[in-house]
């Protein structure tokens, strides 16, 4: 089958986000199965555990993830892939035409499958079938990247990447997510993103010894040289990501360590590396929001809980939303901790408040008052930093999930939304100040004071550097 598949329409674009660039996707598309149950014996015929009550679960797997991600982020999407018309990949088209455009490739063979078998949401094994590649080009395909603003190779050595690979090299692309069995990347690449045991793979044979971050700061800066790339970040799972352009690497820690279901992570990293860079993001910022985005994705239990594909984008809400979040840690009976203020010259005061909320729960949403609302509580002048800068700012936070806004002179309504399990404050207020306390009350929230540090606040901060002007 051949020919481009056009998603269904996407209903009110629920789960669109205004400014987001559109992104080609070229790689090599999986369909994953999950079987989930729980073994709590042995067989009796061998030393197996025996995995009861399995519910199976399919979803898109390899650069289809990737692509499938991305959409969901409230991407415009198009994937190039390898496709034909065998069940998998029936069944792959199924779940993927709702969300972006399919342009498909020759396919040798039937498109590959994984299954995996889980009990107690932990690997038992998993079984590998169908060995299909992408055979050639369409003009189609060539036209499709000809016209791109940006593109995400995610490779998977199945030859989608291969026989592209005149067009990509003569439009380098903004992301390339490598494959031990694939090529490498074409040169002037912007961002290769290979795994920590990938990078050693890659890494020319130069004898350097040992592990760590001094063996992937040293590998990824002989790949920068060696593939003539701009820049490679070798992903170190619960460390984050080590971003080198040939020298002095930049360490990029993850924000919280988690150690649930990691699948699917690496092409969260690289969907969100690439969508950042797309909207204009330079390639740190881009390489900090992917370690975020793929922390916050290993916290959610990986690849397994993303919701159903076929559901299609009408019901979606962006994953990286505060609400959303806030729905995921309550889901897996966390707790979740929201903290308000004004935020406006961030100081020592704020982010001790904000680490020690963040060790309240299981994740941290900042609800920040938009410039309107400072302006009336604090009155002409204020704020000095504008909400988009408030905003990133308070994002950059280690300790920080998500920030979200509000227009009223309370976060009332927006913690009506929220409904977090605790809302903290900074313990210059009152009791009596606290109004957002009784609403808490409604949905068996508690409100709370952190001590600020003495002396510190944006104020003073205002009045000394003005005296310092006099």
């Amino acid at each position: 089958m051949t020919g481009r598949t056009r998603g269904r329409p996407r209903g009110n674009g629920a789960g669109r986000r205004a400014g987001r660039a559109p992104l080609v996707v070229v790689g090599d598309a999986l369909l994953d199965r999950d079987l989930s149950g729980s073994a709590d014996r042995l067989a009796p015929d061998a030393p197996v555990p025996v995995v009861a009550e399995c519910a199976e679960r399919v979803r898109p797997g390899g650069a289809a993830l990737a692509a499938y991600l991305a959409a969901r982020d409230g991407r415009e999407v198009t994937l190039i892939t390898g496709l034909g018309d065998d069940p998998a990949g029936r069944a792959l088209r199924e779940l993927l035409e709702p969300w972006l455009t399919l342009v498909p490739l020759p396919l040798t063979g039937t498109l590959p499958e994984k299954t995996r078998v889980l009990a107690q949401d932990r690997p038992v094994v998993r079984l590998d079938r169908g060995g299909g590649r992408a055979s050639a080009a369409t003009d189609e395909a060539r036209a499709v990247l000809r016209s791109a603003r940006a593109v995400l190779v995610s490779d998977y050595g199945r030859g989608a990447a291969d026989v592209l690979r005149d067009e990509l090299a003569a439009r380098p692309p903004l992301v390339w997510d490598p494959h031990p069995r694939g090529g490498p990347p074409v040169p002037g690449t912007r961002l290769v993103t290979p795994a920590e045991k990938e990078a050693h793979g890659f890494a020319p044979r130069d004898g350097h010894p040992g592990g760590g971050l001094r063996a992937a700061a040293h590998h990824a800066a002989a790949l920068v040289r060696d593939w003539r790339v701009a820049a490679v970040t070798v992903t170190l799972g619960s460390r984050g990501a080590l971003l080198s352009y040939g020298e002095h690497p930049l360490l990029v820690p993850a924000p919280a360590a988690h150690h649930g279901d990691s699948c699917g992570a690496g092409d969260r990293f690289a969907a969100t590396a690439a969508g950042l860079l797309a909207d204009g993001a330079l390639v740190g910022e881009a390489v900090e929001g992917a370690v975020g985005a793929a922390t916050a994705f290993v916290a959610a239990a990986g690849a397994v809980a993303l919701p159903p594909a076929g559901d299609g984008p009408r019901d979606a809400a962006p994953p990286d939303t505060d609400d959303a979040l806030a729905a995921r840690i309550r889901a897996q009976h966390g707790t979740v901790v929201a903290a308000g203020g004004c935020f406006d010259l961030l100081h020592a005061g704020h982010v001790g408040l904000l680490q020690a909320a963040r060790r309240l729960g299981d994740c941290l949403v900042v609800c920040v008052n938009s410039d309107a609302s400072v302006q009336r509580r604090k009155g002409e002048g204020r704020p000095v930093n504008p909400l988009a800068d408030r905003v990133r700012v308070l994002r950059a936070l280690a300790c920080v999930d998500a920030v979200a806004v509000f227009d009223e002179d309370t976060p009332e309504r927006l913690l009506g939304d929220l409904r977090p399990d605790v809302w903290v404050k900074g313990g210059d207020y009152a009791g009596a100040d606290l109004p957002e306390a009784a609403l808490l009350q409604e949905w068996g929230g508690q409100a709370v004071l952190l001590p600020y540090l003495d002396g510190r606040s944006s104020t003073a901060l205002m009045e000394r550097a003005a005296e310092g002007v006099r």
